[in-house]
């Protein structure tokens, strides 16, 4: 055979191969996002059957319902919660209604705070409650994933990591190891309300949740994005230690 006419019967083999590389290529990026994707979850097709269809709900009634269990938790009236039954239905994925970002104080669980089962509630915490590369990234896999359609920063009174970086801005202090990181973290909440009236620890906290709540969105695109197309709501409160009240900053 003459070389014109094998080199023509070859060259449709080169953008074939091109075509099969491009497709494999698309079928690994949809298999990394259906990795992420709750189990028994589809790209494409009817939506999948949500293990809790009692939290499917918009930002304002996930607000709404965690405030009332939060109301039944002050008032000593729980919820009975079914946990056998809920670890059945929670097996193959999950859907929870809101996600908190709270510290990780042993006297505040938001779990019990608002009076939730198991796989209403995203939890993050930290001490000092305030935003992280990993607990970031967590929230948005909550919101973009799961499908979290509220995010809650939750302060307290009292906090002592808060406390630490008062002492570091107003004293100077030093603090062992990685506890200078937390008081790092939010010396630029403190630095804010130094002067201002009142008592400057419980104005440091509040300021603190305020932080945190601008940071979710301002470090964050896929947070943001949720927020402007109406999905998401992201809320601060405050949390007191005696009565177990969570008030919402305005």
């Amino acid at each position: 055979m003459c070389k014109p006419c094998d080199a023509q019967e070859q060259q449709p083999a080169v953008p074939e191969r091109r075509h099969f590389l491009r497709l494999a290529g698309l079928g690994a990026s949809a298999a990394m996002l259906t990795s992420l994707l709750p189990a028994g979850a589809a790209l494409a097709g009817p939506a999948p059957q949500v293990p809790k269809p009692q939290n499917q709900l918009d930002p304002d009634q996930a607000l709404e319902r965690l405030m009332a269990g939060n109301t039944r938790y002050i008032q000593g009236v729980a919820k009975r919660h079914d946990f056998l039954s809920e670890r059945e239905a929670l097996a193959g994925g999950q859907n929870p209604y809101a996600a908190v970002l709270g510290c990780a104080d042993s006297r505040i669980a938001p779990e019990y705070a608002f009076d939730t089962g198991r796989g209403d509630l995203f939890a993050v915490r930290i001490a000092g409650n305030f935003v992280t590369t990993d607990g970031l990234a967590s929230l948005e896999y909550a919101v973009a994933v799961l499908g979290t359609p509220l995010v809650m920063v939750l302060g307290h009174e009292s906090c002592g990591a808060v406390a630490a970086g008062v002492k570091a801005v107003k004293d100077g202090a030093r603090f062992p190891g990685q506890i200078q990181s937390l008081a790092d973290a939010i010396r630029p909440a403190v630095e804010k309300v130094i002067k201002a009236p009142g008592d400057l620890l419980n104005n440091a906290i509040e300021q603190n949740v305020r932080e945190t709540v601008h940071n979710l969105t301002a470090r964050s695109a896929v947070l943001s994005e949720a927020v402007s197309q109406g999905k998401l709501k992201i809320v601060g409160g405050l949390y007191t230690l005696q009565s177990g009240q969570v008030q919402l900053l305005s």
